[in-house]
């Protein structure tokens, strides 16, 4: 099926006022255009060095979300023209993010990851943590940092109760400080689970294999 397609059935399963983020890790340029030219403006990478490689040569109005695991040292390079990163899992990330920040005279968006999943595997913050992290923000600690809501990944798992479950502990979550934080994204769900997401509250789906079909880790 032409990537065309794939996005046009995809946009047609969200309802009004969802994200797509397209995530695009292992993807050719010439995948990642076919989407654009077909209207795709959100792109997800998990990892900062093909995301640069992407970048440097893919149109400059893509909005591009750092999705996976963001290590301190690599900050620096992505600060300069990133739209969104997903994966703020604790403090010290924080701190170098809003350092990076201020030299390039950017504020940069950023969700706080929040650890929802039973694996051990998943990163995250603790609820608790989480909301440390959004009063220190809110105290101006922090002037060149927007917190715009939580990044959560459910268990992989058949069971669709737990994930429900996981989604709406992030969904209580989330409104609960909504109003006094001036959020307003919830990044939940991806290709195998996003209409349980959806159904519990996300307002931004991260989506890969349903769009570009199986990976392929050769192209990058």
């Amino acid at each position: 099926m032409p990537l065309t397609n794939s996005l046009d059935l995809t946009l047609k399963t969200l309802p009004i006022g969802v994200t797509l983020v397209a995530v695009s890790k292992t993807r050719s340029v010439n995948e990642i255009l076919e989407l654009y030219n077909a209207g795709q403006r959100n792109f997800g990478e998990n990892k900062v060095q093909e995301l640069l490689q992407k970048q440097e040569v893919l149109p400059k109005d893509i909005q591009w979300h750092l999705i996976g695991h963001l290590q301190k040292n690599k900050v620096k390079y992505i600060v300069p023209f990133i739209y969104m990163i997903h994966s703020v899992d604790s403090l010290d990330l924080l701190k170098v993010i809003q350092k990076e920040a201020e030299k390039n005279n950017r504020t940069i968006s950023i969700l706080l990851e929040i650890k929802i999943a039973v694996e051990d595997t998943k990163y995250g913050l603790s609820f608790e943590d989480a909301s440390f992290i959004l009063s220190e923000v809110k105290s101006g600690k922090f002037p060149n940092i927007k917190i715009k809501g939580f990044m959560g990944m459910a268990s992989f798992s058949d069971n669709k109760e737990q994930i429900k479950n996981e989604f709406s502990s992030l969904s209580s979550f989330y409104l609960q400080h909504k109003e006094e934080h001036n959020l307003d994204t919830l990044s939940m769900g991806m290709s195998n689970d996003y209409p349980i997401a959806i159904e519990c509250g996300s307002n931004m789906v991260r989506i890969g294999t349903k769009l570009f079909g199986a990976r392929n880790y050769t192209n990058i």
